[in-house]
């Protein structure tokens, strides 16, 4: 299971032991120890959008700053991206141009000297690394996504990119919406009994609605990959119900902050 971590300096994260273990630096943060004020506060590291109420840069670069600084990763290159609820996965490749309007939903990378980072606010957030650390990747997975099986698209390229088997990685599966806050229609339901078959990981309430638990298709799907379980770690926090600690855009009508996922390859 993710544990909380805390920096004296304020910001307060989850991490992976799995991914600690293999000695491969990452953080899956909160909404704690930033600088943004209400619908933002505190540690936002992205705006919702094109909602007309937004946070300043100036707020959101600081709060990075903060965010690195208590990881241990300053001075090394941070890659954000335009995410689009998709299956697309980029490689960033050393010295490649870190340009935050690339159009992605999945980064990997075997470049010490990047991080690759996705933001979210109920989707899930996913994090990989081979056992070695050299290589990894950081996912944004929302119910479209999901269903268009963006891990094991993921791991696949993985796979391909580092000529290791998916037995050799380690996920980690970050704060999310939950199975009692995650409602959605016929259209939803339709899509992941398709994806999913009888597996589908669905809670029907009435023909016409259900509730859907997100990380439990995720596992599903990388069990199915080639993951073994005892490779996979999770948490039972809520990013609608566990206020106090997450933005969520269910929850706040649309105008919230945005929690980022990151991650780094060793260096040695």
């Amino acid at each position: 299971m993710l544990e909380l971590r805390r920096h004296p300096t304020g910001p307060t994260w989850l991490a992976s032991p799995l991914l600690e273990r293999l000695g491969v630096v990452h953080a899956f943060s909160t909404r704690l120890g930033g600088v943004s004020t209400a619908p933002f506060a505190t540690l936002n590291l992205g705006n919702p959008g094109q909602c007309a109420v937004q946070d300043s840069d100036t707020n959101i670069a600081e709060n990075y700053r903060r965010l690195l600084q208590a990881t241990g990763l300053v001075g090394r290159s941070l890659c954000r991206v335009h995410q689009i609820h998709s299956d697309r996965v980029l490689v960033i490749l050393p010295g490649q141009p870190h340009d935050n309007t690339l159009q992605t939903d999945a980064l990997l990378t075997a470049d010490a000297t990047t991080i690759v980072s996705i933001r979210t606010a109920d989707c899930v957030p996913l994090l990989l690394s081979s056992s070695d650390g050299r290589w990894v990747a950081a996912v944004h997975a929302g119910w479209r996504g999901v269903v268009a099986g963006i891990l094991a698209v993921t791991l696949d390229r993985l796979c391909q990119e580092s000529s290791r088997p998916a037995q050799d990685f380690t996920l980690a599966i970050g704060p999310c919406i939950g199975r009692d806050a995650f409602e959605v229609g016929p259209e939803v339901i339709v899509e992941f009994e398709g994806a999913f078959g009888a597996a589908a990981p669905i809670c029907r309430q009435s023909d016409s609605k259900a509730r859907i638990d997100l990380p439990a298709a995720l596992c599903l799907q990388a069990l199915r990959a080639g993951l073994p379980d005892t490779q996979i770690d999770q948490t039972d926090l809520c990013t609608y119900r566990h206020g106090d600690l997450f933005f969520s855009h269910r929850r706040d009508n649309g105008v919230t902050g945005r929690m980022a996922a990151l991650i780094c390859p060793k260096t040695t």
